[in-house]
């Protein structure tokens, strides 16, 4: 994905195909629970290191899908956080 594709996505969509992609349910969406889509540690570093490849930043710690465990949490604190707005 060029920079310009990820930046015309938001990043709630972006986070959502994310963790339907990782977590393989199709019918995840912005307010689902990621541990109760059966996440877990490995699931989490896939979801941070697809993130990171995309945004081209190695400064997304794996800690944050933990603490904000829906897509729509988490793509809150990307935005404010590492600058995608």
């Amino acid at each position: 994905m060029t920079e310009n594709t990820a930046t015309a996505t938001s990043t709630l969509d972006l986070l959502v195909d994310i963790f339907r992609d990782v977590l393989d349910y199709a019918d995840l969406t912005a307010d689902t629970d990621f541990y109760e889509a059966g996440g877990d540690s490995l699931t989490a570093f896939q979801i941070t290191g697809r993130l990171q490849e995309i945004l081209g930043s190695d400064d997304i710690p794996v800690s944050l899908v933990f603490a904000y465990p829906t897509p729509r949490d988490l793509a809150e604190v990307v935005d404010a956080d590492f600058g995608r707005a």
